[in-house]
């Protein structure tokens, strides 16, 4: 096709994607604020994370910090209780760093330079091209797992999604086809024709809005794309935790560093069992090397099963008596002796969700 005949190709393919999703486009909340911060808030939390399930959180945060300088000014802790349930606590971590770059080195104000908010923490190409298109209609083409999709299948494109090296290539597309006069909105298009039309499984090609354009449409090869990388089945590690209760009746939490997986969370003490070992043997180790506490009276209380994006965990939790010893960490940031009716006060992980019905009922 002559580059003439490609513009005026994707010209068409705009104005028919565009139409549609300004008909039917789902009724989101950040969909009806052109605040810069909310627009963040939104796609950070959109992140790996399904529409539905975000709604709820989105509100509920920003409500309880309405402006970036509400969320500069909260601890880490009141950010991550809001955050709790969602997962990939990266992201509030980081969100909660930037929002406090923004205050104290930008005036207050989200950036509307690429460059300038690309360094914020936690910022990525998708999320700096995603909100600054929407926010102030600056001309980056977003590319999301939805968007991958969406052109692997227009394009016939051989390139997994899954594979970092694929990145530029879908990059190159998506700059191609967006719309220099709106660019937010056809970023939201196109996410959201791969949210609701073009979906992973059993695809809406029928009443999809741009199927004219579509070469897996065309050829019926649409459950054939996106191409993946194949990847090892995730490994499955088996824990333990105590419940360890004093003599007050109060149980342990120990919290998490701040960084790498469920950072700043608190959680009961626990670990890995070893190989050979039983749970309860590995529960009275692990409490002992680290949190440096013997314990008596050992009482199976229940086994949680939870699964994370690279690996999977069985849990088995164990209630205590605490009998010895002086609290010293080794691994965690801090300790701290509360009622089990406070335990609701601190963010916790969903694992321990999935057993804490049980503390709170004794």
């Amino acid at each position: 096709m002559q580059k003439k005949q490609l513009i005026e190709h994707y010209q068409d393919f705009r104005e028919a994607l565009l139409d549609w999703f300004g008909r039917y486009r789902r009724d989101l909340p950040w969909r009806n604020t052109d605040n810069p911060y909310h627009i963040w808030v939104s796609e950070v939390m959109l992140q790996q994370t399904q529409v539905k399930k975000v709604v709820d959180y989105y509100e509920k945060f920003i409500n309880r910090f309405p402006r970036v300088r509400d969320l500069a000014d909260a601890s880490l802790q009141d950010v991550l209780k809001v955050w709790e349930g969602l997962g990939y606590y990266a992201r509030a971590r980081n969100l909660h760093k930037a929002s406090e770059v923004i205050v104290n080195e930008l005036d207050g104000a989200v950036p509307t330079d690429y460059a300038t908010f690309r360094k914020l923490p936690g910022v990525g190409d998708y999320s700096a091209a995603a909100v600054l298109s929407i926010a102030f209609n600056a001309p980056y083409a977003a590319v999301d797992g939805n968007i991958k999709r969406v052109l692997a299948r227009l394009f016939l494109m051989e390139a997994p999604i899954n594979d970092a090296k694929s990145a530029k290539l879908f990059q190159q597309k998506a700059d191609a086809l967006l719309d220099p006069n709106e660019p937010g909105f056809f970023n939201q298009a196109m996410m959201e024709l791969g949210a609701v039309i073009c979906r992973p499984q059993s695809p809406a090609c029928l009443v999809c809005p741009v199927n004219l354009f579509c070469e897996a449409f065309h050829a019926t090869q649409q459950a054939e794309f996106p191409k993946r990388r194949e990847t090892k089945p995730p490994p499955e590690h088996h824990l333990v935790v105590g419940v360890i209760y004093n003599k007050a009746g109060e149980v342990l939490l120990t919290q998490r560093q701040l960084d790498g997986l469920l950072g700043g969370l608190w959680e009961f003490p626990g670990g890995q069992i070893a190989e050979g070992e039983t749970a309860e043997n590995a529960c009275v180790r692990n409490l002992g090397e680290v949190v440096n506490l013997s314990v008596r009276n050992m009482r199976y209380l229940t086994r949680v099963r939870h699964a994370y994006t690279h690996f999977k965990i069985v849990v088995d939790v164990f209630r205590c008596d605490y009998e010895d010893g002086e609290v010293v960490l080794n691994g965690p940031r801090d300790a701290k002796w509360v009622t089990v009716a406070a335990l609701q006060d601190y963010p916790l992980p969903r694992a321990t969700h999935k057993f804490l019905g049980e503390l709170i009922g004794e």
